[in-house]
């Protein structure tokens, strides 16, 4: 046993120094450019980082895409290469899936399930999901944690320090302090499969009664910490759909904005990773009927004056309030904010809530091409505050702005032709700050969450 153990240290110190150097040495390059005048090959460089962190099992290439999502958090170089890794690792075999899950279930787990496939259905950065079936028939996901992730959520965070400090030495724009403190959280957060287990039971209760989504059940006597039991949700990838007929992309597009718009603006929650491979479609009648939510690690909750202030910004975008508008900001936790840095954020807010402004059925890009689309505004924005020097991004918009970003992504792809005022201003219909904080408190309490996460 201690042979074993000090082997997979070692492993890990292996993986954890050969990454460091990697990075340590684009900054060393970066810092030496600087102090010799040498002209640097920034494509070169952020090709050699995106190389080094492509080729990784762990947590760092969940950070490395998330921060390549955020406008100016990195250089533009870094970003167009940390965008390509894929959520996608080399599977554990089975004779390590066994170990592990004896370690979680006890010797006797197979007893537990009437069969258990050995190949993974699916294998992302920190565990892999296993198709199985219970003791009853029924279908189940059984999402089995990698070894050792939690060592390596801590040195890959320590990693990511170096990512920081590459993009100070280049031209930044944005403080990002607050940043590495969120996402250092909301990573730690993913880590804990119980804490997930009662992100799936929040969420079914939060979209109860909506028959276009699906939330899976939870099989308590099934998880652990580092397993985590549902039920199989049947389903075609979203992908496939892109090219369907309008009316089906129409009705995917509406459970889409309904899976997350509901629970943020009555319960203050967000899921901060809406990518495509976290949805598939399910069918009724043989056509295609709604969503399936699959994956609830990366939940954001929020408190419910951030909630207010999102709304708040929207109504006075919509009626050009601009006391609203700067309240909006200073709820958000946006200091030292003068009319130069107001009219900077209202550029990129002008572009996040567009399509809730236009109160027509539209596109999200409305003729502009899916390439193109935000590209003038993050750069009109980068200029902008390269001109007004480095801005603290509050940690609590984050991951707020990370999931607009990859909600519309979403929604390029679906080509959806939408009313996004008309759904919007239905989420948001009854809406108060004092009704948030009821709906909020009552839900938490009831799948065992903290009621007070407002630190988070």
């Amino acid at each position: 046993m201690i042979d074993r153990e000090a082997n997979r240290f070692s492993a890990r110190a292996a993986r954890y120094a050969r990454v460091g150097t990697n990075m340590s040495g684009v900054a060393a390059r970066i810092a030496g450019a600087r102090l010799f005048g040498i002209t640097l090959d920034r494509g070169k460089n952020a090709f050699e980082l995106a190389a080094a962190l492509g080729g990784l099992k762990g947590p760092i290439m969940k950070v490395a895409q998330l921060m390549a999502t955020i406008p100016d958090a990195l250089p533009p170089e870094y970003a167009a290469e940390l965008i390509k890794l894929q959520s996608e690792a080399p599977p554990m075999g089975w004779a390590f899936v066994k170990r592990r899950m004896a370690a979680e279930l006890g010797t006797d787990w197979q007893k537990k399930f009437s069969s258990f496939e050995h190949h993974p259905a699916a294998a992302a950065s920190l565990g892999q999901v296993h198709r199985a079936r219970a003791q009853d028939g029924a279908e189940l996901a059984c999402k089995l944690q990698y070894p050792d992730m939690q060592s390596a959520v801590e040195a890959d965070l320590r990693q990511l320090q170096l990512v920081f400090a590459i993009h100070r030495r280049m031209d930044p724009v944005i403080d990002t302090t607050e940043i590495a403190k969120e996402i250092g959280a909301r990573i730690r957060e993913e880590l804990d499969y119980r804490r997930e287990a009662k992100h799936v039971m929040l969420y079914r209760r939060m979209l109860d009664g909506i028959d276009q989504i699906r939330v899976p059940q939870v099989w308590t006597e099934l998880s652990t910490g580092r397993l985590l039991t549902l039920d199989w949700l049947e389903g075609r990838r979203l992908l496939d759909h892109t090219k369907a007929d309008l009316a089906t992309r129409n009705r995917l597009g509406t459970a889409m904005f309904t899976a997350w718009w509901w629970p943020f603006s009555r319960f203050g929650v967000i899921h901060g990773d809406p990518h495509l491979g976290n949805y598939t479609v399910f069918e009724a009648g043989g056509r295609p009927r709604g969503i399936n939510l699959l994956d609830y690690g990366c939940i954001r909750i929020f408190a419910p004056k951030f909630v207010g202030g999102v709304v708040d910004l929207y109504h006075g975008l919509l009626r050009q309030d601009a006391d609203l508008i700067v309240h909006a900001y200073e709820t958000w936790g946006f200091k030292q904010l003068n009319r130069e840095l107001i009219d900077v954020l209202n550029i990129w807010a002008r572009f996040i809530y567009g399509p809730l402004l236009d109160e027509r059925v539209r596109s999200l890009a409305d003729g502009v091409k899916p390439s193109e689309y935000g590209r003038r505004e993050a750069f009109r924005v980068h200029q902008a505050l390269k001109k007004k020097g480095p801005v603290t991004v509050p940690r609590e918009f984050v991951f707020m702005d990370r999931a607009a970003i990859g909600l519309g992504a979403v929604f390029l792809r679906l080509r959806a032709e939408l009313n996004f005022h008309k759904l919007f201003s239905q989420a948001i219909e009854d809406f108060s700050i004092r009704r948030v904080a009821q709906r909020q408190a009552t839900a938490l309490a009831a799948v065992g969450l903290d009621p007070s996460p407002l630190e988070r």
